[in-house]
């Protein structure tokens, strides 16, 4: 397959190339593109032809639902209802980075929904996302677009890596702000459940419904025969070619595992990675450190995890050594894209 590749530097000089990419999803294709969030790969979410593409593009588990970005609030079309708690969460958040479950009507194939009678809907704020969905005329299913269980591309250089030949269209913006992919609430429930945490935190969501909780099967291990409400609950996620360990404890311990480790794996003739925090990169002497950013500033370091991960990947490491951060705010998002891609192997000191 070719792939058209182009860059919007300017919304109204480069319009040309969000028209190509629309006519794209409008004639079954999949086209990448920029969100706040990560990079999305998508198609015409009513077009079950255009959707199965995403799934062979991506090598995607076909149990694993799809989000549907749309370009306004009137979702009317799209879901049974939307309930009290789900439009004040669109009134405050959209557009945004936070995907809302609700029933979905029949219009919606069950190829996107993966087979369940909810979908998840979200309003993009990236403005060259939300052109190419208005330029569409159609919502548009978008996972990732990455090869399904990779960490997420948060730039077009690495959509083009992993899709290249794969896809009909990759479009470019800037990198994505957020860096983690959206919150994830089902409000089909009640009270109300993320499903996902992201850059809307859970603090921020009880703002609205203090009674809103956290799926409890977040930050562990599923079961085989789990079956996934939302993207990236079931299999193991955003994980780089080397194997993951998360080191968790107070700084002090923390610094010493991890420098105890890289000696050990160094001894054994591996070439070890640390993620580390700005604040603790000047203790570790050995291995190839990578700083993503301040636990006083934890949005950065969610915009920086997934390019740090695959960075550690281009300098063909054997196994990657990552400091955990506090389980709260962002926090909780960027633990649980660490514990997936570590496949939950954390080490408590």
């Amino acid at each position: 397959m070719e792939t058209k590749v182009a860059i919007v530097n300017d919304l109204e000089n480069d319009l040309i190339y969000i028209k190509e990419a629309a006519e794209v999803i409008k004639s079954g294709g999949i086209v990448a593109f920029p969100t706040e969030t990560v990079y999305g790969l998508g198609a015409n979410a009513l077009d079950e032809n255009g959707v199965q593409k995403i799934f062979i593009a991506k090598g995607r588990p076909q149990d694993n639902p799809l989000i549907i970005h749309v370009a306004s609030k009137e979702i009317s079309d799209l879901v049974e209802e939307v309930p009290k708690v789900a439009k004040k969460i669109m009134d405050k958040f959209w557009p945004g980075p936070i995907t809302i479950i609700m029933k979905k009507k029949s219009i919606i194939p069950n190829v996107t929904s993966a087979n369940l009678n909810t979908i998840g809907i979200r309003m993009p704020s990236n403005d060259i996302a939300l052109k190419l969905i208005e330029l569409a005329n159609t919502p548009i299913a978008a996972p990732s677009a990455n090869i399904s269980g990779r960490p997420s591309p948060t730039d077009i250089e690495r959509c083009v890596e992993d899709l290249m030949g794969r896809v009909d269209y990759i479009i470019g913006g800037e990198k994505s702000e957020v860096g983690v992919e959206s919150t994830i609430v089902d409000c089909t429930v009640t009270p109300p459940i993320v499903l996902r945490p992201g850059g809307i935190t859970l603090e921020m969501l009880r703002e609205i419904d203090p009674n809103i909780e956290i799926d409890k099967a977040i930050m562990q291990k599923p079961s085989e025969d789990f079956k996934p409400k939302a993207p990236g609950m079931k299999y193991r996620h955003y994980a780089p070619n080397a194997k993951v360990k998360i080191i968790k404890g107070n700084r002090k311990k923390t610094v010493e595992k991890i420098n105890e480790m890289v000696h050990n794996y160094i001894d054994e003739g591996k070439k070890v990675g640390i993620l580390s925090s700005k604040e603790n990169s000047s203790y570790y002497k050995l291995g190839d450190v990578l700083v993503v950013g301040s636990k006083e500033n934890l949005s950065e370091v969610a915009q920086n995890l997934f390019e740090a991960l695959r960075s550690l990947d281009d300098k063909k490491v054997d196994i990657i050594l990552a400091e955990a951060y506090e389980e709260e705010g962002v926090g909780l998002a960027i633990m649980n894209r660490l514990q997936k891609s570590a496949g939950f192997d954390i080490i408590n000191v």
